[in-house]
């Protein structure tokens, strides 16, 4: 019988491969294919910073930047510029939504 860390061990590798093709479905849609992924992780997330600017101007002519900012926020991604909110942006927008913040987040 599966003892309670290995019965965890498989709820979050199932929670994770839910979260993976739910993300596949738009993921194949999006604008930042073939970027540099490393335009969307600066080193500072300012708001002024012109790296942001720049991967922000990419997530703005993407059709799946709600799924994207959808699904970041759900996951609590913690780095990056996701659906053009830094991390720090959407950090305050799950701190708005009801039932507060992310599920990685919260544990």
């Amino acid at each position: 019988m599966p003892d309670d860390r290995e019965i965890r061990h498989r709820t979050v590798g199932a929670e994770i491969a839910e979260s993976l093709a739910t993300a596949r479905g738009w993921l194949r849609d999006a604008a930042c294919l073939g970027e540099d992924p490393e335009l969307f992780f600066p080193l500072v997330e300012r708001e002024t910073d012109v790296q942001v600017a720049r991967a922000r101007a990419v997530c703005r002519r993407c059709r799946v930047l709600l799924a994207c900012r959808s699904w970041a926020i759900e996951q609590g991604e913690d780095a990056g510029i996701w659906g053009a909110t830094t991390a720090r942006q959407r950090r305050a927008i799950s701190r708005e939504k009801p039932g507060g913040i992310g599920r990685r987040s919260a544990s």
